[in-house]
């Protein structure tokens, strides 16, 4: 084990290039022209296909599938994209074992599903690959849109209005457009930036404008954008992060881990980036599973996850759960965060209290347990900040907590539409936020003409 290993507290370059290198190459290396053909072929073409049904973007998966076992991948691309035009991201990033493959009549029948995700990935690098573009601008409409965020979201609904002939405006508060899919996931789930390279694919279309640097609430107001545009978007996500509600949490050393993900997707130098040698990362969810990871992947001697409840209450799939018990994470379960032990002010340790059901109710069993840490990860959920929403804003109905919308994604406010995490049902999932943004964008496109003729 290289001597890095063995740096004290929080250090960066515990490992060789080499092995940084390996450690955050492609999860799931694309298949070759053979390798898709071969896996095409498992599928049964289902007619009443339950993957469709699984897929919230609708994709005709069986389609685009004998597309790619008949020689035509370009016409696979096409039938994913017509539904799903960052289908070439939620093929790296979606939970297909929880969804399509889940109910795949393969994995019902021999427990090995077909591997749609890495098919529609092989489908729509190509068409990427070769810049193949499907869809012209319609006819200028002379309709203007605000879409405030270019994630998944952001970006579907830009898209779909920009096809039906409306100039839109996306407002970006971070330096990059993307998103989550930008800033939020494992690195080694999306290589080579490809992030970047779909934003350029989408907006490749014309007609949509991408304004960096415009925070909502800061530089401009929401009254603006419903006094200057015909029709507002909101697709700004999830601002906040929930506390550990634990003493001594601004400790040094306590993070959080959506933070340390971005960090660690806009590093140049992977050994610049400091990770401690024993790591505690609190939470039960996908971003739990890739700050526990990414950190045993950066040299850390131990990563423990631990999460209130059981293991069949975690948010993260069994697929994500397997991967970090692969990398060497350790998973303890009842568990939930007390006291953060502190030496100079600096994270020593972590306290925790054993958890159990009280019928209904998560209760503390009195039971203690204190684990040794040098950085402790917070990720146990983001919240919607409202408060940028002033002005005409205050006008938002929200429930739970996030912005109300109907079907339709109509909010409250006239004209102005909203969809991703930041709405009422938003479920943290990339192929969900695209499917509301281009459902939003089609109402948004009926409501600025007549039944959707210009």
């Amino acid at each position: 084990m290289p001597e890095g290993q063995f740096k004290q507290g929080i250090a960066g370059g515990r490992l060789s290039p080499e092995q940084y290198a390996d450690n955050f190459a492609d999860l799931h290396p694309p298949f070759d022209h053979h390798e898709a053909l071969v896996e095409s072929d498992r599928c049964y073409f289902c007619y009443d296909a339950p993957c469709m049904n699984a897929c919230p973007t609708s994709i005709d998966i069986p389609l685009f599938i004998r597309q790619i076992s008949t020689g035509n991948p370009i016409g696979s691309a096409k039938t994913i994209f017509d539904q799903n035009i960052l289908g070439g991201m939620c093929a790296r990033v979606c939970p297909t074992e929880t969804l399509c493959e889940e109910v795949c009549v393969r994995e019902v029948a021999e427990g090995k599903p077909v591997q749609i995700g890495r098919l529609q990935r092989y489908a729509t690098d190509i068409a990427m690959a070769e810049n193949k573009q499907f869809y012209t601008r319609a006819a200028p409409t002379g309709k203007t849109i605000a879409v405030v965020g270019a994630g998944p979201a952001g970006l579907a609904a830009a898209h779909r209005l920009a096809r039906h002939g409306h100039e839109v405006t996306i407002l970006e508060a971070r330096p990059k457009a993307g998103g989550l899919n930008e800033y939020g996931i494992a690195a080694y789930k999306s290589v080579d930036n490809f992030a970047q390279a779909e934003v350029d694919y989408v907006t490749s279309i014309r007609g949509i404008d991408i304004q960096n640097g415009k925070a909502l609430g800061r530089d401009y107001q929401l009254s603006d954008l419903t006094r200057n545009y015909d029709a507002v978007f909101l697709g700004m996500g999830l601002g906040g992060v929930n506390a550990l509600r634990a003493d001594g949490e601004d400790a040094q050393g306590v993070t959080n881990a959506v933070e340390f993900i971005a960090e660690l997707r806009q590093a140049s130098d992977l050994a610049s980036l400091p990770v401690g040698r024993r790591v505690v990362v609190i939470g039960g969810g996908m971003t739990a599973i890739d700050a526990a990871v990414q950190s045993k992947l950066l040299g850390a001697e131990e990563v423990t996850i631990c999460y209130r409840r059981g293991q069949e209450h975690m948010n993260a799939s069994e697929f994500e759960q397997d991967l970090a018990a692969a990398n060497g994470v350790i998973i303890r379960h009842w568990l939930q965060p007390k006291r953060v032990i502190a030496e100079g002010g600096k994270v020593s340790g972590i306290e925790l209290e054993y958890t159990a059901m009280d019928g209904e109710r998560l209760v503390g069993t009195g039971e203690r347990l204190t684990l040794v840490a040098d950085q402790v990860f917070k990720a146990i959920g983001q919240s919607f900040v409202p408060v940028a929403l002033n002005g005409s804003g205050a006008l938002l109905v929200l429930e739970a907590g996030r912005i109300k919308v109907d079907a339709e994604g109509r909010t409250s406010l006239p004209n102005v539409w909203a969809g991703g995490d930041c709405i009422f049902g938003g479920d943290d999932l990339t192929v969900s936020a695209v499917a509301q943004g281009r459902d939003a964008a089609e109402s948004i496109h009926r409501a600025l003409t007549s039944n959707g003729r210009a």
